[in-house]
């Protein structure tokens, strides 16, 4: 076996040291990997029949042990029972731009032709938010219901069905009775037979956060509708926010979705039991 002389054998050790430290310090210093959040398919049983949905599950590090909760009501456009409609239109496509950075859990049941988020549909979207909260370890205390268009309407059946479950609501182009120019049926039946449907909605939801969106120039669900639901809140000293982008039509979801300080409010919103 070869003989090194001390002095170049106490080269090599340096030179290993100073190797192992830069590669110490390049682990270090290199940004791990964060993985994206998934979409996982599910399914609940609901009045004898199995009904299919999606859940957007965030990564550990977007949102924590415990993250908050998004229910999401599709609109006329997306019903049927392909299971992926739901997640084409409206919140999907953001969330899945954003799947690294998306904290929350979110869940799009999806209604079958012909059907509103009432009866039967209203207990299957609660039955799938309750499985996903169980399943992923969705924060109870803080669970966000949006929708749009017919699902814009399906936020306020659901929040005065259960008004004590939500943190905080996000109806976009949404409305409370039924517009002049849709010839399908629509209109928020909880309180569908009050002389001022808009003034009940308000009075039973006041004490629940809320910020509407709605297009100016939405010729589908006129923008009266949420203007007066967001003037009915404000006079019974709701706690309300609303957004008009004055040049849109019935498509004002892609810009609500992707309003920044949306998320950052709806995220900050808690649950407050006790005050219903």
């Amino acid at each position: 076996m070869p003989s090194f002389p001390r002095s170049a054998f106490s080269l090599l050790t340096r030179l290993a040291v100073v190797a192992l430290a830069l590669a110490l310090a390049a682990c270090a210093t290199t940004p791990r990997e964060v993985p994206p959040g998934r979409f996982v398919e599910r399914s609940v049983v609901v009045d004898g029949g199995s009904h299919r949905y999606q859940v957007f599950v965030p990564s550990r590090q977007a949102g924590g042990k415990h993250p908050a909760t998004v229910l999401f009501l599709h609109g006329s456009g997306e019903r049927g029972t392909d299971n992926q409609r739901q997640v084409d239109v409206g919140l999907g496509p953001f969330v899945r731009e954003h799947a690294k950075t998306f904290p929350a859990i979110v869940v799009f049941p999806q209604s079958p032709d012909g059907t509103s988020w009432t009866g039967t549909q209203a207990r299957v979207a609660l039955a799938a938010l309750d499985a996903a909260i169980d399943e992923f370890d969705g924060d109870e205390d803080r669970i966000v219901l949006t929708g749009m268009s017919r699902g814009g309407y399906g936020v306020l059946e659901l929040a005065i069905m259960e008004p004590r479950r939500f943190a905080a609501l996000v109806p976009v182009c949404g409305g409370i009775t039924q517009p002049p120019a849709l010839k399908e049926h629509l209109q928020v039946e909880g309180v569908a037979l009050a002389p001022d449907p808009f003034l009940a909605a308000a009075q039973k939801l006041q004490k629940l956060p809320v910020w509407a969106f709605h297009g100016g120039k939405d010729d589908v669900v006129t923008p009266d509708q949420s203007r007066h639901f967001v003037e009915a809140l404000r006079n019974v000293g709701g706690n309300v926010r609303y957004t008009e982008f004055a040049e849109l039509g019935h498509n004002s979801w892609d810009a609500a979705y992707a309003t920044p300080e949306l998320w950052t409010w709806a995220f900050a919103q808690q649950r407050k039991g006790g005050l219903f």
